[in-house]
């Protein structure tokens, strides 16, 4: 009996061991497959000349899926329809391409997959894979190469859109907003750029931020870059190519009012506003008088009237001074009147370079300031002026203040009324000031300008503007009372000597003004003063 327990116990303790042990040496799967997938042959092959199918297969050593190939997939030059390619969604250990229309005689095709082509358990890319064949007898090999820039941002989109149009007796740059282009290739994530089996002739060279994924150029949503003057191959292959992006300015052109409130529309517009002037041409009473301002945000203007009176609809007339006339109608009804409502510009603490401004969502007609009050920490009375422009209906309050205090204003009732005879309940508005020693300051002395005058703007690391000085000779810039955090700094050639910097124009064939940044991203810290020098060669 004795020894059959021991046997028992003997065979449990076993089997605990056997279980120990097994869990000790349990499989994990092995390392990670980092190897993409490899190219094992084509029907037809790569590189076929006299090219005369409707179906291409491509096989991989595993099974592979396609990732995000209406960005990736680029074939020059493009065909519509679009050719069916697959697995989509699905795995396989070939891509299938089916053409759906016939092809171009004596023609060089390039299918570039980009990164799309993935091997199905980890996702790890074929990096651009190319088929290429042609339906003549021989291929086009000429290439030429870039590199994509912004023309105002320190960094340019992804997935810029490259292309050439060939320079024929039908070439016009107008074909650019309903053409397809003869060639095109895509800078995916990178900014670099190659264009490659290209055929003998002339071209003009463009890129797009192309957001509608059609080829063509649409103004209202896209970016354009362009190279000035015509390309010859192969004499120009050797040329490294830059393009700068910009986002042209628009024709001018008034949308349809809309009535927000009952003694209020909205006119959108598009373009430059250029003294934009509007004129209602409906009958209105003998005291009707009207007050237009500029929304912060939006290409549209405010425009406030008074007395209400009935009507059906109103017809009104808008100008600006490049000789734009339109009549526009809009719809119109009794609406519910809008109440006044006031806003500040400080949020929390106050900069020292910053004024404290007032802004309503109805017109201000006048403040009185014998109903505000501003004290500071000390409930000490602080002086202060106001000053009121109607254009932008803000109220700038000018102070001296000074460092770890606190403010308080207060408006009592009445003391803004709007132009619809609206006026304040009794409001507090309250914010405060850091310690100098909070801030930080850049100092910038700019070398070897080429031209004056230069404008010389802070953004901070994701391109907010920060703030703009203007250089009119060699000196020494200051940014002061800086946030700390992380800035960039550019230099804009203002050739025009206007005060902004001005984008481009493809169809007039203007480039946008140069920006030049400074290589490297300061970060700014607490109480420091930063010395840079920016040698501009």
């Amino acid at each position: 009996m004795y020894k059959r327990s021991y046997t028992l116990l003997f065979t449990a303790f076993s089997l605990l061991l056997i279980i120990s042990c097994a869990k000790k040496g349990s499989i994990t799967g092995g390392e990670k497959d980092e190897i993409p997938p490899k190219f094992v042959k084509a029907t037809p092959p790569n590189f076929s000349t006299n090219f005369d199918k409707n179906e291409i297969r491509i096989y991989f050593d595993e099974y592979v899926k396609l990732k995000d190939p209406q960005k990736q997939i680029i074939i020059s030059p493009p065909m519509d329809p679009k050719p069916v390619i697959t697995p989509l969604g699905g795995a396989s250990k070939y891509l299938k391409i089916k053409f759906l229309d016939t092809l171009l005689e004596n023609t060089t095709y390039s299918i570039n997959f980009g990164q799309s082509v993935v091997d199905n358990n980890e996702g790890n890319p074929n990096p651009f894979f190319r088929y290429v064949f042609s339906t003549g007898n021989s291929l086009d090999s000429l290439k030429i190469q870039g590199s994509i820039g912004d023309a105002l941002e320190k960094e340019a989109d992804p997935f810029i859109t490259v292309a050439l149009y060939e320079i024929d007796e039908n070439y016009s740059d107008s074909l650019v907003f309903n053409e397809v282009p003869r060639y095109i290739t895509s800078t995916l994530d990178s900014i670099n750029f190659n264009l490659d089996n290209l055929r003998q002739g002339k071209y003009k060279l463009i890129a797009l931020k192309d957001v509608g994924t059609n080829y063509t150029y649409e103004p209202k949503q896209d970016k354009i870059g362009f190279y000035e003057g015509v390309l010859n191959l192969p004499a120009d292959t050797a040329k490294v190519l830059n393009l700068k992006l910009f986002k042209e300015v628009l024709d001018f052109e008034a949308l349809k009012p809309k009535q927000v409130s009952k003694n209020a529309f909205v006119f959108g517009y598009e373009g430059e506003i250029d003294a934009m002037q509007i004129r209602m041409l409906s009958n209105k009473p003998e005291n009707f008088e009207t007050r237009i301002f500029q929304d912060k945000e939006k290409d549209t203007l405010h425009y406030w009237f008074k007395p209400f009176f009935e009507a059906d609809s109103l017809i009104f007339e808008v100008s600006n001074s490049k000789n734009f006339k339109d009549t526009l109608v809009a719809r119109f009804k009794d609406q519910y009147k809008d109440s006044l409502k006031l806003s500040n510009n400080v949020k929390g603490s106050m900069a020292f370079n910053q004024n404290f401004t007032l802004s309503a969502n109805t017109p201000i007609a006048s403040i009185n300031d014998q109903l505000i009050s501003l004290t500071d920490k000390d409930t000490l009375t602080v002086p202060f002026s106001i000053q009121l422009d109607k254009t932008s209906n803000e109220a700038t309050f000018t102070f001296e203040r000074t460092e770890s205090n606190s403010y308080n204003m207060q408006l009592l009732p009445e003391a803004v009324t709007d132009f619809i005879g609206n006026v304040n309940d009794t409001i507090n508005f309250n914010f405060r000031t850091k310690k100098l020693a909070d801030y930080g300051s850049i100092f910038l002395t700019l070398k070897k300008v080429k031209k004056y005058p230069v404008l010389v703007q802070a953004t901070d690391e994701k391109g907010k503007f920060i703030d703009e000085k203007i250089a009119k000779n060699e000196e020494t810039i200051v940014f002061d009372n800086l946030n700390p955090g992380k800035y960039n700094l550019r230099v804009i050639f203002d050739t025009n000597n206007n005060g902004k910097w001005d984008t481009g124009n493809f169809l007039k064939g203007i480039q946008p003004e140069e920006v030049v940044y400074y290589p490297e991203t300061i970060d700014v810290r607490a109480n420091w003063e930063l010395k840079q020098t920016f040698i501009l060669e």
